[in-house]
């Protein structure tokens, strides 16, 4: 890995974590991040994501496990629910909060690569 990548990787790193202390209580955990990630994605993607479709990626965690962090991105107001047409299934949605976070990651990673 050449010096150049490693100290911007390690520049984006730094960054993330002053993020992180600026907005303490907002600090997630792995499995939250990836369940927002998946979320994010999908609305970029305009891709309805659904409860059921989240609780059920087992690579992250039981259903019970992910059931759970779901609540603690409403709760953190990080994410939302809709219901769909169906009206008996609940879609996930990114809030305002949860665009700005990812605003922020890619703010942090083009300050990173800028050459110092």
């Amino acid at each position: 890995m050449s010096t150049l990548k490693q100290s911007s990787y390690l520049r984006f790193l730094n960054l993330i974590d002053a993020l992180d202390r600026i907005n303490p209580g907002k600090k997630l955990d792995v499995t939250e991040e990836s369940l927002l990630d998946k979320i994010i994605l999908s609305y970029h993607a305009s891709e309805s994501i659904l409860v059921g479709d989240l609780i059920s990626l087992s690579d992250l965690g039981s259903q019970a496990t992910l059931h759970g962090r779901l609540k603690n991105l409403i709760a953190m107001g990080y994410v939302k629910m809709a219901s769909n047409d169906d009206g008996r299934k609940k879609e996930v949605l990114p809030t305002k909060l949860a665009l700005k976070r990812y605003d922020e990651f890619s703010k942090c990673l083009e300050k990173a690569i800028k050459p110092a």
